[in-house]
C-alpha cells in the first residue's frame, strides 16, 4: 500500500495520542469490516477546542487520520471544527488510497460524536447537521 510522506509521519509518530482525564467529550467509533476503533477526547474552553487526544487501534490511515484531525481541530471554535471533513483530512494527508477513504470518515465522526456528547452534557442546542450524523452513526452501530 503507497502512503503519502505525510501519513507515514503522522503514522509512526502520531500527535495528540493518548486520553483526557474528566474530558468533556467523548466520540467512539468503528468499522467492524476493518476492525479500525477510534476513541476520541476533547477539553472545551470559551467555545474552542483546548485540548485533544485520541487513541486508535487500527491500520496507518487509521492512526494517522486520527492524528491529523486532532491537530486540524485543537484551538478552533466547535463552529470552526464542526465544518471540517473527510476531503480535507484527506487533502491534509497528501492524498490516502481509495481502500482506507473510510478511515477519514471515522476520524471525522468521532470528532462529531465527542462534540455531540459535550452539546448533550451542556444542555446546548445541537446543530440539525450534527444531529443527522449522530443519528446515522447510531443506526448503523458504533461499532
Amino acid at each position: 500500500m503507497n502512503y503519502s510522506k505525510i501519513v507515514l509521519k503522522h503514522f509512526r509518530n502520531p500527535h495528540n495520542l493518548g486520553k483526557i482525564a474528566k474530558p468533556d467529550g467523548v466520540g467512539e467509533v468503528g468499522n467492524m469490516a476493518c476492525g479500525d476503533v477510534m476513541r476520541l477526547y476533547i477539553k472545551v474552553k470559551d467555545d474552542k477546542i483546548e485540548d485533544i487526544k485520541f487513541e486508535t487501534y487500527g491500520c496507518a490511515a487509521a492512526i494517522a487520520t486520527s492524528s491529523a484531525v486532532t491537530d486540524m481541530a485543537k484551538g478552533k471554535t466547535l463552529d470552526e471544527v464542526l465544518k471540517l471533513d473527510y476531503e480535507q483530512v484527506i487533502k491534509d494527508l497528501g492524498g490516502l488510497p481509495p481502500i482506507k477513504v473510510h478511515c477519514s470518515l471515522l476520524a471525522i465522526d468521532a470528532l462529531g460524536e465527542a462534540i455531540y456528547e459535550y452539546l448533550v452534557k451542556n444542555k446546548r442546542e445541537i446543530p440539525e447537521d450534527l444531529e443527522i450524523k449522530h443519528q446515522k452513526i447510531l443506526t448503523r452501530g458504533r461499532h
